[in-house]
């Protein structure tokens, strides 16, 4: 039997315990776990702002995550591009974008590949934007 691989992708700036547990969720259900980091640009075109810390310096902390195998640029939103490159067996992403349309479209076009979507639970106490209000305000 042949290893799952799973994929995950984020900007990951700031880095916290919900990004932790995203990627400690995502490896226990996958033999190798790839992650995909968006780029500074991308991030910003997405968010309306560039992350606080730079794409090589976020590559670097989640390369160095003992749940992460493989670290790759997230370049674009197009998980069906990533799927193209990577050929992952399932995609993970939080909870709180279970339902919307775009996630329904991901998983309907994934489901026709044999790709599964898995939802991790959302760390509701924390996300970089708040940290990035509470350190920016002071």
């Amino acid at each position: 039997m042949s290893a799952r691989i799973g994929y995950t992708t984020g900007v990951f700036d700031m880095f916290h315990v919900g990004h932790l547990n995203v990627l400690r969720g995502a490896r226990s259900r996958c033999d190798h776990l790839i992650v995909g980091v968006t780029t500074d640009e991308l991030a910003e075109q997405r968010k309306g702002r560039a992350p606080v810390v730079p794409l090589l310096e976020r590559m670097e902390i989640v390369q160095n995550v003992r749940y992460v195998d493989d670290v790759v640029t997230q370049t674009t939103m197009d998980k069906r591009l990533a799927w193209e490159n990577l050929k992952f067996d399932v995609m993970f992403v939080g909870d709180d974008w279970r339902g919307t349309p775009a996630w329904d479209a991901i998983e309907a076009e994934f489901g026709a590949l044999g790709v599964g979507v898995e939802y991790l639970p959302y760390t509701r106490h924390t996300s970089s934007s708040a940290l990035r209000r509470s350190v920016f305000a002071e």
